[in-house]
């Protein structure tokens, strides 16, 4: 096809949704013949027709022809050339307006499933390596300022709760696909006697929508997907953001296994982080497809508008690029060494432990406001001698207050990381506990959704 047409053409990306099209289709069928709206010779004829025609799909032998412009026609036009004048059945009592919507959710709860497998996946990097690294004291930061110790695990497990309100996102998207809009006709409903909550038990449906025109027109579900997915991947992309820093020579905490880096063109001892780097950019495709999609139906009048064909192609881009970035992550995560004896050295340098002291002061009775200023201007007189806060004297310390004696010297990274055993803390009674936890949720999700 050449010319004008070619712009309304969807074929060559909708035809991925052709599993759950014949699916539907064979139901459809099936359930015309149980409510004697058309023969059982006509809908067994349909549907093994339905089974020749995927059969052919897969083998790489279906005649697609951009003539017909999308997936549904195609099919049609096949089934017909398969079967004859009963092929023409199959399409009582529905709409490509209601198939396509069908298709659609089906194709999206199918999708979130893959979807959190991967973040699953991902998780479990994150907590073997929260177990690996379980006992390491590594800075934390803030404004990307070294600000107090943490475990490394800590660090990790950080993560590991920012994916489970991704797959709680994904899971709350899924309840609202998870309803068939089959029966709904081009807007209106259909003038036959159907059963449309048998056709929803054979697809896996939990529920039947209840008004034709919102049926047709609603695509919430993908927008929802897209906002978990763009939210997903902000979260991949700040990891991403941190691979690439501990990475650099200038923080040198990690290294990442060599499949996952590539050297440079000119400069031979480089390895740089691109795949960590790829993440970051994909990001901002799947944040543009979201709002691609809202704009698209913003304006949209009841019921179904030709617009809506647009929201395929930056959804199906969406869906490979967020679970491709997943794989990566999960490759990625598990090829990551943590230098230990670097994050430890940094993690009781400079002033890491000024709110330490700070609260080592409450503990002798100080105000905590009034022990913040004696650190603050213990940190300014540190600056201006050139030294820590670890390689001051008694005397020098006891210049700024008469409360600091021989027990300040027990004030270390890893007495700061012990002393914040609370829930949530990150000491290590804490994070152990947590990582029991994270365990217990991955065990109890399997493979499963």
């Amino acid at each position: 096809m050449t010319g004008f047409l070619d712009y309304a053409v969807s074929i060559h990306y909708d035809r991925r949704l052709y599993r759950q099209d014949i699916a539907g289709s064979k139901a459809h069928a099936r359930m015309l013949a149980r409510q004697e709206i058309i023969s059982q010779a006509d809908a067994q004829q349909i549907v093994q027709g339905l089974e020749k025609v995927q059969g052919e799909i897969e083998a790489g032998q279906f005649p697609w022809d951009p003539a017909l412009e999308d997936l549904h026609m195609n099919i049609e036009r096949r089934l017909h050339q398969l079967i004859g004048p009963a092929a023409g059945r199959l399409h009582t009592a529905r709409s490509r307006n209601d198939q396509v919507a069908l298709d659609m959710r089906l194709y999206t709860k199918e999708t979130i499933g893959g979807t959190v497998k991967g973040l699953r996946g991902v998780q479990r990097e994150l907590v073997a390596l929260a177990q690996r690294y379980s006992s390491v004291v590594m800075p934390g930061y803030t404004h990307v300022q070294r600000a107090q110790p943490v475990l490394a695990g800590h660090h990790f497990l950080a993560y590991f709760q920012m994916f489970q309100r991704d797959i709680g996102r994904f899971q709350d998207c899924h309840r609202r696909t998870d309803v068939m809009p089959l029966g709904s006709g081009a807007l209106a409903g259909v003038p036959y006697p159907t059963d449309r909550e048998s056709v929803a038990r054979e697809l896996g449906f939990g529920a039947i929508s209840r008004n034709s025109m919102d049926a047709v027109a609603d695509r919430d579900f993908l927008l929802e997907f897209h906002s978990a997915a763009a939210i997903a991947m902000m979260h991949l992309s700040r990891l991403a953001e941190e691979l690439v820093l501990w990475s650099s020579r200038e923080f040198g905490f990690i290294r990442l296994a060599d499949e996952f880096t590539t050297g440079s063109s000119i400069m031979p001892q480089k390895r740089n982080p691109d795949f960590a780097e790829l993440a970051r950019g994909k990001t901002g495709r799947v944040y543009g497809h979201l709002m691609g999609l809202l704009t698209v139906l913003k304006g949209l009048p009841l019921t179904y508008n030709r617009d809506m064909q647009e929201d395929k192609e930056g959804f199906f881009d969406t869906v490979d690029t967020l679970q491709a970035t997943l794989l990566v992550f999960q490759g990625m995560l598990k090829g990551l060494t943590l230098d230990t004896e670097r994050v430890a050295s940094l993690a009781g340098e400079s002033y890491m432990l000024a709110t330490d002291l700070a609260d080592y002061l409450v503990g002798k009775g100080v105000p905590f406001r009034e022990a913040h200023g004696v650190l603050r201007e213990l940190c300014r007189y540190c600056e201006g001698q050139g030294k820590g806060l670890q390689d001051l004297t008694l005397e020098e310390y006891q210049r700024f207050s008469r409360h600091f004696d021989q027990g300040v010297y027990g004030v270390t990274a890893l007495s700061s990381v012990s002393a914040r055993n609370n829930p949530g803390g990150t000491a290590p009674q804490q994070v152990a506990r947590e990582v029991e936890q994270a365990n217990l949720i991955l065990e109890a999700a399997g493979d499963g959704f």
